[in-house]
């Protein structure tokens, strides 16, 4: 268990001390979806929904679960945050269901990097979409989660090919 960094001498689980870590530059891109039907999809795009404006609130969501991602991950630390952006784009994956994706992007100048932050972005996002429509349609799947890239640190930079 010597080489995993989050168990302790007694196997353990414990938060990593990054005290002696370096303060660099560190940004995470993270890629989340959800694939609603046509009704969603044309009342999302004319804010239609009842319970308001679903990508506004998406878009604080993620960015509020960006900042509390230490409450929510037991091993994360609380880091200061210098950005975060969600983006989204549409498409059309089959004949009446579009998919929603999402783009979370975050960055600080810390000891520990950003990869968390920016995947549990992405998740609240999605969620909270599901949230907000799902009165018309549970049916609606959220799809794979993952890390785009990442930049900073001690293990160097990341890119999914």
């Amino acid at each position: 268990m010597a080489d995993l960094t989050h168990f302790n001498e007694q196997g353990r689980a414990k938060m990593v001390d990054v005290s002696d870590k370096p303060e660099t530059a560190r940004t995470a891109i993270a890629h989340s979806s959800i694939t609603v039907n046509k009704e969603i999809f044309d009342k999302i795009s004319h804010n239609e929904i009842k319970k308001g404006d679903v990508l506004a609130v998406a878009q604080v969501a993620a960015v509020m679960a960006a900042k509390k991602t230490w409450d929510l991950i037991p091993m994360c630390h609380p880091i200061p945050l210098t950005g975060v952006n969600i983006s989204f784009d549409w498409e059309q994956t089959e004949q009446d269901q579009y998919q929603l994706n999402i783009t979370a992007s975050v960055k600080t100048k810390g000891n520990t990097g950003v990869e968390m932050e920016a995947l549990t972005a992405a998740s609240v996002c999605a969620l909270t979409v599901y949230d907000m429509c799902k009165a018309i349609d549970k049916g609606m799947i959220m799809g794979s989660t993952y890390l785009i890239e990442k930049t900073g640190g001690k293990s160097g930079d990341f890119r999914r090919i």
